[in-house]
């Protein structure tokens, strides 16, 4: 299996950790086993997730969430403390479709609603992006099916909210 390592960054604050998710890979998908996270340490054992996961599903950006530190000195994700109310959502633009491997087209049609993200790669256009709590979640939603439909993207619902399930 291969691992995953969160984009490179030098860490902002003396605080910022990394909280690594362990997960089965996806057949025919990329073949990770383990993401890494950027995060805010808030005490020993606890962190607020300052990024957008590519691959964990069921946790978004801003989450609180419980670690334990192992002998090599890894944070590995146990659980969600206290939930953001953000969703997290993946879009891989149709090659063959309008928006070509574009993701900076993905992003200029979802960024009016206040979506950030990041992009996986020049290869792999794909793009995760952090739906927040206050965003027009019925329009987010209507625009990733229009675009799903009229065959621009492909989109997952990663992490989501009763109030996206709702809208």
């Amino acid at each position: 299996m291969n691992s995953m390592a969160a984009p490179e960054r030098d860490p902002v604050e003396k605080n910022q950790i990394k909280v690594w998710y362990r997960f089965v890979p996806r057949e025919g998908w990329l073949p990770y086993d383990t993401e890494g996270l950027w995060a805010t340490r808030l005490s020993e054992d606890t962190a607020r997730v300052e990024n957008v996961p590519f691959l964990q599903d069921g946790v978004a950006q801003g989450e609180t969430v419980r670690f334990v530190t192992d002998a090599d000195g890894l944070h590995w994700a146990r659980e969600r403390v206290k939930a953001s109310g953000n969703c997290t959502v993946r879009v891989l633009s149709v090659p063959s479709g309008p928006l070509g491997r574009s993701a900076e087209a993905v992003y200029q049609r979802l960024a009016p609603f206040g979506l950030v993200g990041e992009v996986f790669s020049e290869e792999l256009p794909l793009v995760a992006l952090t739906v927040p709590a206050d965003a027009d979640l019925g329009q987010v939603k209507a625009l990733l099916v229009r675009g799903r439909e009229q065959g621009w993207w492909h989109f997952e619902e990663a992490c989501v909210t009763d109030a996206w399930r709702d809208a």
